[in-house]
């Protein structure tokens, strides 16, 4: 406003005194304050959008939480550390698959990857925002390979741009879950994304469910939110349908749906930020140093929220160690059980995405006996 002002009142002057560098820098500053006006705007623009979906984002969060019904959760945590060790980027792409796919043949709901750091060293904006790659860790990396695995791929070009972390991540076998489902496939839920073109003849919001045709739920969102929808038995694609929180499939219709992924910027950090309510109730930390038990004389007690921990290269003892909160504590303190899942091992060592198919299955029958029988 200043340069206008000032331009308007060279403008005052009579045309004879106009210098051609007046004329000159007077232009100049007026179109520079109108560059600096269209960039603000764009950028006002661009924050409003942001909340908009950060808004859309928590109410669907938000729901979920609120759904949360009986079925008991098992949640995986894992040092990112372990993408370190690697020598290439498709080695490490490859690790972070087979990480998947464990988790998802043991129907997993939750991985949480967490930093051996403190939380004052951890530039955690290379998580939040996948379109920064710049200082990109291990444990941002294993995130990003996880939350794309987990999405059906039909969603991905949308919710996932170009990066050059995921060159590789076509060399993977798919995880084929429940809810990857094919284009001539039906069933009750299908995953989706919301898109800015407008729902005809409703004041509802498109939504990309992977059928030929896009659907139209009875909500307003922003554009790209991903969401469940029910699609119940009825094929009509012209029906309006609902958004149900993520968890619904799973504690409805008794379907694993994925897991969720959540990065914590050390181990404690993994239970205090817990998103289930109560926090999770009963904790197992895994080391060549545990217990030994057999899986048939394993007790776990009845659990809302179950938590196996693995470590990275120098195990959990190295991330207990490097953990202020756990400052003077022994790890096994840190846990309710701490056990060695594969005693009488040949090699030296076993790599954290063996050591998890091991243990994972070990798990099965205790967990299975613990929540009476159901499913893990």
């Amino acid at each position: 406003m200043n340069l206008l002002l000032g331009l308007i009142k060279t403008l005052n002057k009579p045309p004879h005194s106009f210098t051609d560098t007046e004329l000159s820098n007077a232009r100049s500053e007026y179109l520079t304050e109108l560059r600096q006006a269209r960039d603000s705007s764009k950028e006002e623009e661009q924050r409003i959008i942001e909340k908009e979906e950060e808004e859309d984002e928590e109410k669907t969060n938000g729901e979920e939480k609120k759904n949360e019904g009986g079925r008991p959760t098992v949640t995986i945590a894992i040092a990112g550390s372990i993408i370190n060790n690697t020598q290439s980027l498709e080695l490490a792409t490859r690790l972070a698959g087979q990480i998947a796919r464990a988790s998802t043949i043991f129907r997993i709901d939750e991985i949480v990857v967490f930093d051996n750091k403190s939380s004052s060293e951890i530039n955690s904006s290379s998580v939040t925002n996948p379109s920064d790659s710049n200082n990109e860790s291990g444990a941002p990396f294993l995130v990003r390979i996880l939350k794309y695995l987990e999405t059906p791929q039909y969603l991905r070009k949308t919710l996932f741009p170009k990066h050059n972390y995921l060159r590789f991540v076509g060399m993977l076998p798919p995880l084929d879950a429940p809810h990857h489902l094919r284009k001539h496939e039906w069933e009750q839920y299908r995953e989706g994304v919301t898109l800015r073109e407008k729902a005809p003849n409703s004041e509802g919001t498109l939504v990309d469910v992977g059928l030929d045709k896009c659907v139209v739920v009875d909500q307003v969102l922003s554009p790209g939110v991903r969401v469940t929808v029910a699609m119940g038995t009825n094929r009509d694609l012209d029906l309006v349908r609902q958004i149900v929180p993520p968890s619904k499939p799973r504690e409805e219709g008794g379907m694993y749906w994925g897991y969720k992924v959540r990065y914590a910027s050390h181990l404690s950090s993994v239970f205090k930020e817990c998103p289930f309510e109560g926090g999770y109730d009963y904790l197992i930390g895994t080391s060549e140093h545990g217990l030994k038990i057999s899986s048939s004389e394993l007790k776990i007690p009845t659990f809302r929220h179950l938590l196996i921990a693995f470590g990275g290269l120098a195990g959990l003892e190295e991330s207990v160690e490097e953990d202020n909160q756990y400052k003077g504590k022994n790890v096994r303190e840190a846990f309710n059980i701490y056990l060695n899942t594969c005693p009488h091992q040949g090699s030296r060592t076993i790599r954290t995405e063996e050591a998890m198919f091991i243990s994972l299955q070990y798990f099965q029958e205790p967990i299975s006996r613990a929540i009476g029988g159901g499913e893990a």
